[in-house]
């Protein structure tokens, strides 16, 4: 078995001028990022690698989790998670190491989202209907893969195991 955790950066600005690329992260997106890291610890959610998108808001997502962990996984910048097509993200899971068990992805939407849907063959009932209904900035989806090798995950070989966002967490509206 392999676990991915997807997860999408927290809210962020659009100043006005500002490329998308380095748009920062709200006031919101501070407080909630801590959050999620502080629950990845707390439910022993820890991943071997971190694949992070370059983009601005994705990088200060992953730097206000990192501390919240009891140790700091290696992570590295994957510019092919930025503004992904779905296909392309499964291509960047595929190609992940052999010796890496638990991976997350700190990325955008849609690409989170279709990426999770299109893994998840099955799920926890109410995780399943709280992401297809919406899947917020900084939510979580941890999804186990059947396989035992990267290259094999394909669609409809997870199994959505939970699916948490900062109002799970109690942290307000999801945004």
């Amino acid at each position: 078995m392999r676990r991915l955790m997807l997860l999408r950066h927290a809210k962020s600005n659009w100043p006005a001028g500002m490329a998308d690329r380095e748009r920062p992260l709200s006031e919101r997106g501070r407080e909630t990022a801590p959050a999620m890291g502080a629950y990845l610890a707390d439910e022993d959610l820890l991943p071997d690698l971190v694949l992070v998108s370059p983009a601005r808001r994705t990088v200060e997502t992953w730097e206000l989790i990192a501390p919240m962990l009891p140790q700091r996984p290696p992570h590295r910048y994957e510019p092919r998670i930025y503004e992904a097509p779905v296909r392309r993200l499964l291509e960047v899971v595929q190609e992940t190491e052999g010796d890496v068990a638990t991976l997350m992805l700190v990325g955008h939407n849609p690409g989170c989202e279709e990426l999770a849907a299109l893994l998840s063959a099955e799920g926890e009932g109410s995780a399943l209907k709280r992401m297809a209904a919406k899947y917020p900035t900084a939510g979580l989806a941890v999804i186990d893969l059947a396989v035992s090798d990267w290259r094999d995950a394909a669609p409809r070989t997870g199994r959505l195991a939970r699916f948490v966002t900062p109002a799970t967490l109690g942290e307000g509206p999801d945004t």
